[in-house]
């Protein structure tokens, strides 16, 4: 079986303003989410790319530099597309080039290292060129591209994420159950809910 190599982008450019302070610095299980996305991907990558946008001095501060490739996005008020361009360009400036990215953000504070690697699992055996996470009816992110939609990724625009090429490719996105996917953190209260959730 042929081991393709595979990059992580961690999307963290959004100003939280729902929640009124940056979301990728709330503690989660001893350190912060954003923390957290960055020691989940790290066991699937070496260097995980994060691309930081608003808040981009405190998240720098808050991550060990010498772990992630940091890409501050200029642009990030843009959308959630230009995120995704950014990460991706950077990945593609640097050798290896990566045969497949997955793109995952700090606000899921359930992605496990299991998942991204049922992602990766589920592309070897399926062949498809995006595998997408399921929850709640839906298909989305932690996603997996290979690089033949790299380019696809490359053109997004304005606040268009990786769903839309994944609702585009149809029949060609397989998927891997992730439930607790359809919990992420916009809200003071959700973190709330949360929070009392791990302590029930």
């Amino acid at each position: 079986m042929t081991i393709f190599h595979t990059d992580i982008i961690i999307l963290a450019a959004g100003a939280s303003t729902r929640l009124g302070r940056p979301k990728q610095l709330l503690p989660w299980q001893g350190v912060t989410l954003l923390q957290h996305a960055v020691q989940t991907a790290r066991t699937v990558t070496t260097q995980p790319v994060v691309v930081t946008g608003a808040n981009s001095e405190h998240l720098a501060a808050a991550i060990d530099p010498g772990q992630v490739k940091l890409v501050f996005n200029a642009n990030w008020e843009q959308g959630i597309a230009s995120s995704i361009r950014c990460g991706l360009q950077a990945l593609l400036n640097r050798t290896p080039e990566p045969d497949q990215v997955i793109f995952m953000v700090c606000d899921q504070p359930f992605v496990t290292v299991e998942l991204l690697l049922d992602l990766i699992n589920e592309q070897q055996k399926s062949h498809k060129p995006i595998v997408a996470s399921a929850y709640a009816g839906t298909l989305g992110i932690p996603a997996l591209f290979t690089k033949s939609l790299f380019s696809q990724l490359l053109d997004l625009q304005g606040d268009t994420g990786a769903r839309r090429l994944i609702q585009q490719y149809g029949e060609e996105v397989a998927s891997v159950a992730f439930p607790e996917g359809k919990i992420d953190i916009d809200t003071p209260g959700e973190y709330q809910e949360l929070v009392e959730r791990l302590t029930r």
